[in-house]
């Protein structure tokens, strides 16, 4: 054992020598280097992690997987994490254990209504779509870029049974009004925090005021295993529930490699099989494969490690752009945190005024001359959507906020990879152009 220690040791060392050789940083040259608005932070450690796992032989779930799951539900403070292959699949997780037989008539049926946004991202609105249920879309607010909570009783009918919305680029929708109404209209409420990890609203994080929650972990976002994502609950129904959907459908809940947990492998009578049929093999639900690798969850428990910086830093790049960019104020409407939340940054959202002088598809395309990167808000409004069209839906009110945002919306990054002086120049940038 001794002998694997030092040369798992010298592997460690080896690690370490060629990540600083082969990811030094370089200079950043005005007008030449690119400024981005996400990618992957990381270092030595990452790498050291991903070959522990890798040496370790198990490439399916295990140890890594489960330290991760309970260290990310400390950092929360929620009773149960599980990890999936992607925050699409989070989504699509999470919103099938709201369907499930187990809940009764609280279980959300085809034909039902779950109120959500279209100014969105399309997974978090498409297992709405794949289960038959009904996309009721309400308007955002700017410069918050959440639901507009005073159009919630407008929504509701007699067939509504969920809410189901993203903390938006990191800003946290009103959790007062939205938890307030689910609970006097008895409805679930699933946030999908994919653009949220870190952010906490009158001091709780976001993702345990509601039924169940998401994560991604894609590298755009705050930390990374390169595809991953998590559901997360307090409640152990639902935990079970969607444990179950990730894991094919299965009625067993042993975890790989291990028989009879349950102690009742061989001896039930379930569906029309025979009596002691493998408990392993019995399943309950239409489920799916989403779980992710051991190598994935080390990566991610590296960056764990790392988390609360990454937040810090992303608040205090928002911080410096508000300042940079405050001047244009005439011109730009620049993003607020939503009162009593303390946003956990994915990007920083600008609204091109229409009196500007300039419209956002040209400031766009003159940032980008700059190398200064910038997106949209993913779909915009998806109704709008190639792939919408035919689609059932309804829907509250205009949504001027919502077409606002797809004709004059766009964000610049605050991801970790910017520093100071890319921010500078950033601001001396839109000096220039405006």
């Amino acid at each position: 054992m001794s002998k694997l220690l030092d040369i798992k040791h010298q592997i460690h060392e080896l690690i370490k020598e060629y990540h600083d050789e082969a990811f030094k940083q370089k200079a950043f040259i005005e007008g030449e280097t690119h400024v981005p608005v996400s990618g992957k932070v990381f270092d030595h450690r990452e790498l050291q992690y991903i070959t522990d796992s890798a040496l370790d032989a198990w490439f399916t779930t295990g140890k890594f997987n489960a330290e991760f799951e309970k260290k990310l539900a400390k950092y929360i403070n929620v009773k149960s994490v599980l990890t999936v292959n992607s925050g699409s699949s989070a989504n699509l997780v999470a919103f099938s254990a709201l369907t499930a037989k187990e809940l009764g008539d609280e279980a959300i049926k085809p034909g039902d209504e779950v109120i959500t946004v279209a100014a969105s991202f399309p997974t978090t609105v498409n297992p709405i779509l794949q289960y038959g249920a009904i996309p009721v879309f309400l308007d955002v607010t700017i410069p918050y870029y959440e639901i507009n909570v005073e159009d919630l009783e407008k929504a509701l009918s007699s067939k509504t049974k969920a809410i189901v919305i993203a903390h938006t680029m990191g800003n946290v929708f009103n959790l007062d009004m939205v938890t307030a109404f689910c609970e006097k209209h008895d409805l679930w409420l699933m946030e999908d925090c994919c653009d949220a990890l870190g952010a906490t609203y009158n001091g709780k994080h976001v993702g345990t005021f509601g039924d169940i929650a998401t994560l991604s972990f894609y590298p755009a976002h705050h930390i990374t295993m390169g595809e991953g994502g998590a559901v997360y609950t307090s409640n152990s129904k639902l935990k079970k529930i969607a444990e179950s959907f990730r894991d094919w459908g299965r009625d067993c809940w042993c975890e790989p490699g291990k028989d009879n947990t349950c102690g009742l492998r061989f001896c039930q009578q379930l569906g029309d099989l025979p009596m002691g049929y493998d408990h392993k093999y019995i399943y309950s639900r239409q489920g799916f494969n989403l779980k992710i690798t051991d190598m994935q969850a080390s990566l991610g428990l590296a960056q764990l490690e790392k988390l609360d910086d990454f937040v810090n830093i992303r608040r205090k790049n928002f911080d410096l752009l508000t300042v940079a960019l405050q001047k244009h104020s005439d011109k730009l409407i620049l993003p607020e945190a939503t009162p009593n939340s303390k946003p956990s940054w994915f990007g920083f959202l600008i609204t091109v005024k229409k009196n500007a002088g300039i419209s956002r598809n040209e400031l766009v395309q003159k940032l980008n001359d700059k190398k200064v990167a910038t997106r949209l808000l993913f779909a915009g409004d998806l109704r709008k959507q190639p792939y919408f069209k035919d689609l059932k839906y309804r829907v509250i009110g205009d949504l001027p906020n919502t077409d606002t945002i797809v004709t004059d919306t766009f964000w610049i990054g605050v991801t970790p990879m910017i520093n100071e002086e890319m921010i500078s120049y950033i601001g001396r940038c839109f000096d220039e152009i405006l």
